[in-house]
Formats: structure tokens, C-alpha cells, sequence
């Protein structure tokens, strides 16, 4: 019997999860100024963290961005995109409220994690961690730098996601990422958490799994080379 270990790489991942006390490699994430007029940006996606309990807006600086994750295209010089973390309000367990449609309520902003484009940067980076032309950043609630921010985090969670210009949010938003979803799945994936957590299988042995959330997913086989499987978006295995 073989026991399958695997991990989920998703949008919730997108720009730091919590970032631990790690002071960044190089002055790259200071590169990025606080992007103070973000609320003139486009909204281009709304996101339910379950693990951590919290709702999440990402923006885009400019509608020929969003334009262009949707085409599946390369996003234009100098776009930023900025992903705002808030609590979700809770009840007196601590579990996340809801409105009429089932999204969490947002409750207060806690931070904000930054993602730029321009060319030139991304230079002095080795291939095996270098993002294209990406940099990363992230900041208090009142815009403050975070200098101890886990930024080669950020790099190792996009970069398998380069053919699609490093932007793990792409796949939401251009629809039907991986197979359409039929018959019974081995696993569900639904509210950031697999089900059953555990899966044992003979050598060979095919295993579906099918995304329950409103987030893209991605399964990582943990071990020698880390193998990824497609990105699924809702309902998609």
C-alpha cells in the first residue's frame, strides 16, 4: 500500500500566508512603494480563507491587468496588485459569519501584501528562484514596510505558476482550470482542508481529487522533485 502526502497550493497562498520573521535576502520588497490610492484599483476577486479565518480582496492597478489575466496573457509593465487581508467576523466559537450567500463578513483590515512588475527587476536573482520581473512586498495596516516579511516565500510559492506570469490568481479568473468534475472523487477539497485527510492506494493507482472551494488549488506531492498536479479552479478536479 502507498500513502499518498500531499499539500495544497492556493490562491491563499498568494502573497504570504502569515509571514514569519525572516529579514529578506536583498532590499527587492523596498523596491515597492505602499500603494496608497489601491481603492481606485479593480477588484477583481473576493476570497474566503477558511485555514486562517480571514477575507481577502485582491485589486489590480489598472483594468488592462485584469483584462489580461483573463486572456491568459503576460500582465502589462508596472502593474501591482495588491491582496488585503481582514478578519472575518466571528460568533462566540470563533467560527466565521456569513452573509445571504454564504461569504464571510468582513470584519477588521489586519494588512496588506504587494506584488509589482517591472522590467529590469527580478536581475539579480538565481533561475531557481527569480519570479520573471516580480517583486514583493508587504505592509502594516497603516502602510508601514515589513521588513521581516518571509519574501523568498513569496517566490517559492509562485514560481511554479510561471506560464501564468507568476500570478496564482490568473487561474480564477480565466475559468474551468483542470478537468470538469464528474463521477465520485477519491478526495474533496473544501474549506482548505482535504477529505478524507488521509488516502492509502496500490502502486499505479489513479486518485481524483476535486476543488470544493472558491479558490484555485493545486496538489503537491511531498518528496523527491515535489511533483504538481494541474490548478483547479471550483468544481474542477
Amino acid at each position: 500500500m502507498t500513502r499518498f502526502v500531499a499539500a495544497i497550493s492556493s490562491l491563499a497562498l498568494v502573497i504570504g500566508l502569515g509571514f514569519l520573521t525572516v529579514k529578506p535576502s536583498s532590499a527587492g520588497p523596498e523596491k515597492i512603494e505602499f500603494p496608497a490610492n489601491w481603492e481606485k484599483y479593480v477588484l477583481y476577486t473576493i476570497v474566503d480563507r477558511y485555514d486562517v479565518k480571514q477575507y481577502r480582496e485582491l485589486y489590480a492597478s489598472s483594468q488592462a491587468a485584469v483584462d489580461a489575466m483573463k486572456q491568459g496573457r503576460p500582465l502589462p509593465d508596472r502593474t501591482v496588485l495588491v491582496l488585503i487581508q481582514y478578519k472575518a467576523q466571528a460568533d462566540a466559537q470563533g467560527n466565521p459569519l456569513k452573509d445571504a450567500n454564504g461569504r464571510f463578513l468582513k470584519g477588521d483590515r489586519t494588512g496588506f501584501t504587494v506584488m509589482e512588475k517591472r522590467q529590469g527587476w527580478g536581475t539579480e536573482y538565481a533561475d531557481d528562484i527569480r519570479n520573471g520581473e516580480w517583486e514583493y512586498s508587504a505592509f502594516s495596516t497603516d502602510g508601514r514596510f515589513n521588513a521581516n516579511a518571509n519574501y523568498r516565500g513569496c517566490f517559492q510559492c509562485h514560481k511554479p505558476h510561471e506560464k501564468q506570469d507568476f500570478v496564482i490568481s490568473l487561474a480564477s479568473l480565466k475559468g474551468g482550470a483542470g478537468a470538469a468534475g464528474s463521477g465520485t472523487p477519491d478526495v474533496r477539497i473544501a474549506g482548505f482542508a482535504f477529505g478524507p485527510n488521509k488516502l492509502s492506494t496500490t502502486p499505479g493507482q489513479a486518485v481524483t481529487w476535486i476543488n470544493g472551494d472558491d479558490s484555485p488549488h493545486q496538489i503537491t506531492l511531498l518528496g523527491a522533485g515535489q511533483a504538481r498536479g494541474p490548478i483547479m479552479t471550483k468544481a474542477r478536479t
